[in-house]
Parts: C-alpha cells; structure tokens; sequence
C-alpha cells in the first residue's frame, strides 16, 4: 500500500471522526433546544418552520380564546348559583323569622291555654258548688212542698185558723205569704241556677276547643315552617355543592387558561424568533447573491472533500434523478465560492444546522459506511469541476406554499 493511499484513509478516518464528533454535539445541541424530529434539507427549513409556528401559534391563541371561554361560562354558571345560594339564605332568614314569630304565637298561645285550664278549674270548682246549692235548694222545696201537699189542702188553713186574735191571724198570713213568695225565689233562683250552670258550661267548653284549634293551627304553622327550613337548607346544601363543584371546574379551567397562555405566549415567541431567522436568512441569501464570488479554480479541494460531498449528496438526494443530485452538489459548491459562507467543503457542510443529515446523524453513518452511490460520486465531480445547473443558487428544500425556485425531482432550488 503506498503513502498516498495511507494518506487517504487517515484523512477519511479524520473526516469520519470529524462527522461523529459533530454529530455528537449536534445532538446535544438539539437536545438543549428541543428541536422537532421533523427532517428538513437546509437554512430554507425555516420558512416552513415559521409557517408551522404560525400555525401551532393560531392554534395556541384558538385553544387560549376556547378556554377563556369556558372559564366566563362557567364564572357566569357560579355566579348564577351565587345568586341562588343569596336567594335560599334569604328565605332561610324569612322563614327563621317566621318559625321565632310562630314559635312566640304559640308560647302566647300555651299560656293562653294554661290560664284557660286555671280558670277552667276554677269555675268547675265553683260549678261544683253550685250544683250542691242547686241541689240543697232542691231537696228543701221538696220538703217544704211534701209538707204542704201530703198534710191535704187544709195545711194553710190549719195554720190561719189556729190563730187566737185577728192580728196573729194577719201575722200567721204574712208567713204564708212569705213562705209562698220564698219558695217562688228558690225556684226561680234554682231555673236560673240551672241556665248559668249551662251556660258555662258551653262557654267554657266552646272557649277550649277554640284554643284547642288555635293550638292545632300554631302547631300546623309550625310544622309547615320547620318542614321548609328543611327543604330550603337542603337546596342550600345542595346549591353549595354545587357552587363547589363549579368553582373546581373555574379554578381548573382557570389554570388552563394561565396553560394556554402560557403556552400560546412560548408559540408567539418561538414564532417571532423563526420569523426573525427567516428574515435574517433570506438578508442573508440577498447579500450573498450581492457578494463577491469565487472563480471555481480559485478553490483548492482537499482531500476527504470528494467522498464527503458524495456522501452528503447521497443523504440529500440519492433517491432523486441524477440532474436533482448534481444541483445539491452545486448549492455546497456555490457555498463554496459566495464569501458569506465557509470556503472549504468540510465548513459548509458542518455549517451549525445547514443540512439535516448533518444534525440527525446520516451522514455519519453514511461515511462510516461510504453508502455514495458511483451517480453520487459522478454528480460530486461535476459539482466540484464547477458544473451547475442551478445558477447561483445556494439553498433548497422540498416544495411549500409560497416557496418559487427551480424545481428539479422532489426539490426546489433557490
């Protein structure tokens, strides 16, 4: 084996380690910025990385607008039964008013009562009493008439015709008129002895049933009081239960809110910094495109150059028509020669997120493997002879909306 060959290996060995050691930094690199795992081709991925942070930042704001929304219905749903809940407690105070109002009717009531059945007692008492002078008046004119009318008809005149003189005869005359005259008071005093015992009677029994269904009414008040107490402490229950449950759901989709804004917040942001690359990029391309150039037999390749711009070519566009691998080939090349960019092959290509194969690892695999293709080593040697069939163009990507260039195979070069 001669030293050239020797001499090739080692710089394919060093142009491999080179690869693994970017490679490898690459991912750390993309592991602290959290990049996607969606594949792009070059600094051109940033116009679909700005449209889809435009996108995920619409959707953001959309998801923010929806949740805010939830959280007013459901702010509006608790101050409903803030409402609700005023309105029960409201009542709650109403009826408790009125339960001490009826509560005092029937200690009123109650004593009422308990003064009634005193003087209920009271009069039964005397009742009684009369009764046993009604009774005691009975049983004397009773007497007093067997003592007339068993003794005959004769009892009277037995009794003026015993008299002596005139006078006592006038007197013996007064008693029996007296007499008569008393026997008439005791029996008019025994007839309304009798209407007043009735009488009383009546009364008395009418008084206690009116109390009797005043008491019955109180305590129907009462019942009906206390059965809606009942329920209205139980819809308060309830109401409360339920403004707990809703103020979990506004506290969550409160917090959801804060997310969404949180998020929608980090999609502007992040739109505002691709948006702020891409127009930096495409001052960047213009000032290229106004920058001097290099003649290609300015350029001396090193070597490694060769199987590395194949191997890049292979990762980029292997799948693509020959015509589509000679332009990848001529964007490094005219990367090459603008003064805006690297002037050797191995610094365009590591350029820090350039070129996709770059950062997800293929082309390192690619040169550890030598996967280029004999189109892919042709399309190098065009490219690096000077050869191009895209002008000056110094990037490409797969075809998005809005994106104008030359199209060869599955790429748009600009």
């Amino acid at each position: 084996m001669n030293r050239l060959k020797i001499k090739n290996k080692i710089r394919i060995i060093g142009a491999l380690s080179v690869s693994v050691l970017f490679f490898t930094y690459c991912l750390d690199v993309s592991a602290k910025t959290d990049m996607s795992s969606q594949n792009y081709y070059d600094v051109s991925d940033t116009k679909e990385k700005l449209e889809e942070a435009e996108r995920e930042k619409k959707e953001k704001e959309a998801e923010l607008d929806s949740a805010r929304q939830d959280l007013a219905q459901t702010q509006a749903t608790l101050q409903g039964l803030e409402n609700v809940k005023d309105t029960y407690q409201g009542q709650m105070a109403i009826l408790n008013g009125n339960l001490q109002e009826v509560a005092a009717n029937l200690e009123v009531l109650e004593a009422s009562i308990d003064l009634k059945e005193i003087e209920i007692n009271e009069t039964t008492i005397e009742l009684e009493e009369s009764r046993e002078t009604r009774i005691d008046q009975y049983e004397s004119m009773k007497a007093r008439i067997r003592f007339l009318y068993e003794g005959g008809s004769d009892g009277y005149l037995a009794i003026l015709f015993s008299a002596e003189d005139f006078g006592e005869f006038l007197n013996y005359a007064d008693y029996i008129e007296a007499l008569s005259a008393y026997d008439r008071k005791m029996l008019e005093e025994y007839v309304q002895t009798e209407h007043e015992i009735e009488e009383k009677e009546a009364e008395l029994e009418a008084e206690m049933e009116e109390l009797q269904a005043m008491h019955e009414q109180v305590v129907e008040e009462q019942n009906r009081v206390n059965g809606l107490i009942s329920v209205t402490a139980e819809n308060i229950a309830i109401t409360a239960d339920n403004i707990n449950m809703t103020q979990a759901a506004a506290d969550a989709y409160e917090q959801e809110v804060d997310q969404k804004a949180a998020e929608a917040a980090a999609a502007a942001a992040e739109y505002a910094a691709i948006k702020a690359q891409y127009e930096e990029e495409l001052r960047l391309s213009q000032l290229a495109a106004q920058s001097a150039w290099r003649n290609i037999s300015e350029v001396t390749f090193a070597e490694g150059d060769r199987y590395l711009l194949a191997n890049l070519i292979y990762c980029e566009a292997g799948a693509e028509p020959y015509a589509g691998q000679v332009a990848v080939g001529a964007v490094v090349i005219n990367r090459l020669l603008s003064s805006r960019y690297p002037d050797t092959v191995t610094g365009v290509i590591y350029q820090y997120k350039q070129f996709s194969p770059v950062l997800d690892g293929h082309l390192a695999l690619a040169l550890a493997n030598d996967r280029a293709t004999a189109s892919c080593y042709q399309a190098a040697d065009e490219a690096m002879s000077g050869k191009t069939n895209v002008g000056n163009c110094l990037y490409f990507r797969t075809p998005i909306e809005g994106l104008t260039g030359l199209q060869i195979g599955h790429h748009i070069f600009y």
